[in-house]
């Protein structure tokens, strides 16, 4: 199997991230344009939740075998799988960050980087 070639660029990640997370129903998916702010650690945050640790387990895994079989992309790090209660996917220019519920809204990583522009993504609905 022939695998796609991504466009080289941390906006393109984003989207086939987001696409990902969508496809594994993750909740209130919203993205930080980190690029105009001086000392950001990446370009990008890509931020989402799941119901349980259980699903945010399969978002994570997703996201990673998603972009593995497709793009041949590995991520750089990962964190927090044991615990599964914030975990995150470092593909250096974009970061993914999938919590559960409350550990999302505890940490409110969002408000953090509140100069960042945000774009919100909506659910995928699947036709019935």
């Amino acid at each position: 199997m022939t695998k796609n070639k991504l466009p080289d660029n941390a906006k393109s990640l984003v989207e086939q991230i987001v696409i990902a997370l969508q496809e594994k129903k993750g909740n209130n998916i919203v993205s930080l344009d980190l690029r105009k702010i001086p000392g950001a650690v990446a370009k990008y945050f890509v931020i989402c939740h799941g119901t349980s640790k259980i699903q945010s387990r399969a978002i994570f895994d997703f996201v990673i075998d998603d972009l593995k079989e497709k793009y041949n992309i590995s991520p750089f790090h990962t964190e927090g799988y044991k615990n599964s209660e914030w975990l995150l996917i470092d593909f250096v220019d974009v970061v993914v960050h999938i919590f559960t519920e409350e550990i999302r809204y505890y940490y409110n990583l969002e408000s953090l980087w509140a100069d960042a522009k945000r774009i919100e993504y909506l659910p995928v609905i699947e036709n019935l």
